[in-house]
């Protein structure tokens, strides 16, 4: 029989206090192929200290470790993933034990439905942790039974039954997050010669040949893209300039879908054939547009090839 883990008014009194401000302990729990492994994941990438899997009867010498640690883990999440017998008592006396010591903490428990289970189970080959050669519904069954007090505890319920990963991360930092916390994604303007090789880590690639190449130029050849006498050589081709007005409007269309997607990271890659003029200049171009124009992107340019 496991201990009555229904909030009382001590309880109301912790979760409010949790609640002020940007969450710094969070205990993350819930059922096998909810998502909890991808919820940690979201709390990782908002810079929390991350520890998974740990044994319930260890939960309060983590904290008094987190305590020693002062300024060094400002925010931590927890993960319980209580599967054998006996476990779920020992998780319940452990969240007891840290409302005995007044420690503020946030209790996230993820639920899916049985039918998104099932699915996921399939999909994945695995086994349940409780199953123990029956059906897989009874192993779901019996870890409802079993973690019902804990759904009762927690702060916070999701049913991540048809929620994205995209979706599951913007929940998280909408609810746990700071307000230096709002996605941002990191773009990377990368000019190149593909005579050295495309960018292993390019998500999109431009190529840019076809525009005039200043190398043929005896004044420009051994100038870069950056040169204003390269920048006025290529600017006075309409080609250029037609060019450069479909990319940005291409990229423009891209963009808020990467952002909202989740991304956090969108490489940029532009490339001619020795990464020294034409794509050097475009990069610059465009690193500046998407400066200009998306606010909630952070934008950095590099030359692979060339040094500017």
């Amino acid at each position: 029989m496991m201990p009555n883990l229904r909030p009382n008014a001590e309880d109301e009194r912790r979760s409010a206090h949790a609640h002020a401000g940007a969450a710094r302990f969070v205990v993350v729990t819930g059922l096998s192929g909810a998502g909890k492994s991808q919820t940690m994941k979201c709390f990782e990438d908002l810079g929390f200290f991350c520890v998974d899997n740990l044994p319930s009867s260890l939960i309060a010498k983590f904290v008094d470790l987190i305590d020693q640690a002062g300024g060094r883990m400002q925010r931590v999440a927890l993960m319980i993933d209580a599967r054998a017998d006996g476990v779920f008592g020992d998780a319940a006396a452990a969240l007891s034990a840290l409302d005995a010591a007044e420690v503020p903490y946030h209790m996230l428990f993820l639920e899916s439905s049985d039918q998104a289970l099932v699915r996921r189970f399939s999909e994945t080959r695995r086994k349940h942790p409780l199953d123990r050669g029956g059906r897989l519904l009874d192993a779901i069954a019996a870890e409802r039974t079993h973690l019902a007090p804990f759904k009762e505890r927690a702060d916070y319920v999701w049913d991540t039954s048809v929620m994205t990963l995209s979706q599951l991360k913007e929940r998280v930092v909408q609810t746990f997050g700071a307000p230096s916390d709002a996605p941002q994604m990191h773009t990377s303007v990368v000019a190149f010669g593909f005579k050295n090789g495309i960018p292993l880590d390019a998500d999109l690639i431009f190529d840019v040949r076809f525009l005039p190449n200043p190398n043929y130029v005896p004044e420009l050849k051994d100038l870069t893209g950056a040169n204003p006498a390269v920048e006025q050589y290529l600017e006075s081709t309409p080609l250029t300039t037609s060019y450069l007005k479909e990319l940005f409007r291409f990229v423009d269309f891209l963009i808020p879908h990467f952002v909202e997607e989740g991304k956090s990271h969108l490489t940029i890659a532009v490339g001619c054939t020795g990464g020294r003029h034409r794509s050097v200049f475009v990069a610059r171009r465009l690193a500046a547009h998407l400066h200009e124009r998306h606010s909630g992107i952070d934008v950095t340019l590099h030359s692979r090839d060339t040094q500017l």
